[in-house]
């Protein structure tokens, strides 16, 4: 495909560390095409900067008028802007460019060096909140930069972390879609080992949590925070909204600072690499709720689990029965509640999980319960099959109890759903719909082989394949992309003892033909920006 191109203004940084240069690699880690456009050329090595020097706004207006008659962006990264002129010339190329098509904004407010250098006046400081954050899609302050944003004191204490929710959703009252404030500086007399986890919180139109990956134990972090704005740039140039793009600059990150190395005598840079996307130990996890609450794996031994195979979803517990004795080992039973419930529905529901527990039991099978969380385990079903509207409208305790109570499967359906149901230690995560499907109504697109082959190659789970699967076929090609199990709703039809044998066959096949996912595999997005 041709590269989605991405302008970032920024400064440049003759050390090599941040700024253009950080921009760059990360470009190149996420295969987009970079246009480096110059808004101050600043005197720096790897210990301090010592000097900074804006251009003036006709030069930076005329670097953008050229790149705008052939090489239009689909996203834009602002850095370091050294003047309130200069912020008004980027206001108004993006207000023209979005007046020609769709033009993502993501502002990393470069308000200072971590040296201490500071780089914005009261004045641009201004023109930030009055001009820039109103048109961002994206804003990537660090806690000390949503503070100056906010027009906090600057003697006042530094924000407890729970204080970081609140200061995001102040900075989206000023006009911002999305907010994610980085926390990856280490505080003041904390050691890795006190703070194990560098947590972002992200605030978004999709998603909010906290967006966590293991802190690196190096003190060559120069261009940290450059390389995540600009590689969540280049992933909303690539069309994935801002929670995902998150997520993918969570990850370019983090495998930037494990491929730091010295440069000088202070803090080397961090070097974006293209393989991030295919390393699962980079995927990070994502909070459900205001507190960063990440449990540990419930007890349940080391004993390998047998593959989920063939999983069949059905709606009563005769049909439990019949799947079962199909030979079918896998079973979920998914039953909605009628739109006016009779008063004995409940008392149904209870017999329908009873006796489909029974019947699962009596034949070594898994089973699962679509949706009933407590009366499946007021009952004592093995399994619990959830969405995660369902999971988010549970507390952290309740999540954790019900993840330690039974085997849980979790529904995804993109990069932030993957990494937030990995924080529970599900038995599985579904991925889906892999096909279009008629049986749910949803925004998601379909995510095809490619994004399955690499949920499978990245989750830490097991992944089930679920959604439009009609055919033996299809089967196949899922098991052959990795799919631990795959779900089958309508397929089965009304004779599973005719239909099962070929299905499994199908699986069998399918996991015998599996190699490894292609090397440049990259998961396509999944929602509409």
């Amino acid at each position: 495909m041709t590269p989605p191109i991405l302008w970032s203004i920024a400064g440049t940084d003759s050390g090599g560390g941040a700024g253009l240069g950080a921009d760059q690699r990360a470009a190149d880690a996420l295969q987009v095409h970079l246009c480096p456009v110059v808004a101050a050329v600043t005197a720096q090595n790897s210990e301090r900067v010592t000097l900074i020097a804006p251009v003036g706004r006709a030069l930076l207006d005329a670097q953008l008028a050229a790149l705008a008659e052939d090489m239009p962006p689909l996203a834009i990264k602002t850095g370091l802007l050294g003047s309130a002129e200069q912020v008004a010339c980027v206001a108004e190329w993006v207000d023209r460019l979005r007046a020609r098509g769709p033009l993502a904004l993501v502002v990393d407010p470069v308000l200072g060096a971590s040296t201490g250098a500071a780089f914005a006046d009261a004045e641009t400081l201004q023109a930030y909140r009055r001009l820039l954050l109103p048109r961002a899609t994206l804003l990537t302050p660090n806690r000390a930069e949503a503070l100056r944003l906010l027009l906090r004191d600057p003697q006042e204490p530094p924000p407890r972390q729970a204080d970081i929710p609140a200061l995001a959703r102040a900075l989206r009252a000023l006009g911002c879609e999305a907010v994610c404030v980085t926390g990856g500086d280490l505080p003041a007399g904390l050691t890795v080992a006190a703070e194990p986890l560098a947590l972002d919180w992200l605030d978004t139109p999709q998603a909010a949590g906290w967006l966590a990956a293991p802190r690196e134990a190096t003190r060559h972090t120069h261009g940290t925070g450059c390389t995540f704005a600009s590689a969540a740039a280049a992933a909303l140039a690539r069309g994935f909204v801002s929670a995902d793009a998150l997520v993918l600059a969570k990850m370019a990150t983090l495998g930037a600072l494990r491929h730091a190395r010295s440069a000088g005598r202070g803090a080397g840079p961090v070097r974006a690499q293209p393989g991030f996307v295919h390393e699962p130990a980079l995927l990070p996890r994502l909070s459900w709720g205001e507190a960063p609450h990440f449990p540990a794996p419930p007890p349940r031994g080391d004993e390998p689990k047998a593959p989920l195979g063939l999983y069949a979803v059905v709606d009563s517990a005769e049909r439990v029965a019949q799947v079962l004795a199909a030979g079918v080992r896998t079973v979920q039973l998914r039953v909605k509640p009628p739109a006016a419930p009779a008063t004995d529905w409940l008392a149904w529901l209870s017999q329908a999980i009873q006796r489909s527990t029974e019947a699962a039991r009596a034949a070594g099978a898994s089973l699962f319960i679509n949706d009933h969380a407590d009366a499946a385990l007021a009952l004592q079903a093995p399994g619990v099959h959830l969405g995660q509207e369902d999971l988010l409208a549970l507390d952290d305790a309740q999540r954790t109890h019900l993840a330690q109570a039974c085997a849980l499967g979790i529904s995804s359906h993109s990069l932030w759903e993957l990494c937030r149901a990995a924080t529970l230690h599900p038995r599985y995560i579904a991925c889906g719909p892999v096909w279009p499907t008629t049986t749910k109504d949803m925004p998601w697109h379909p995510q095809g082989l490619d994004n399955l082959a690499w949920w499978c190659a990245m989750a830490p789970a097991p992944v089930v394949a679920i959604g439009g699967i009609l055919s033996t076929d299809q089967a196949r090609q899922a098991a052959g992309a990795g799919a631990d199990g795959v779900c089958v709703v309508r397929g089965l039809g009304e004779a599973p003892a005719q239909t099962v044998p070929g299905f499994q066959q199908a699986l069998r096949d399918g996991h015998a033909d599996a190699g490894a996912p292609a090397a440049g595999m990259w998961p396509h997005p999944s929602l509409d920006p």
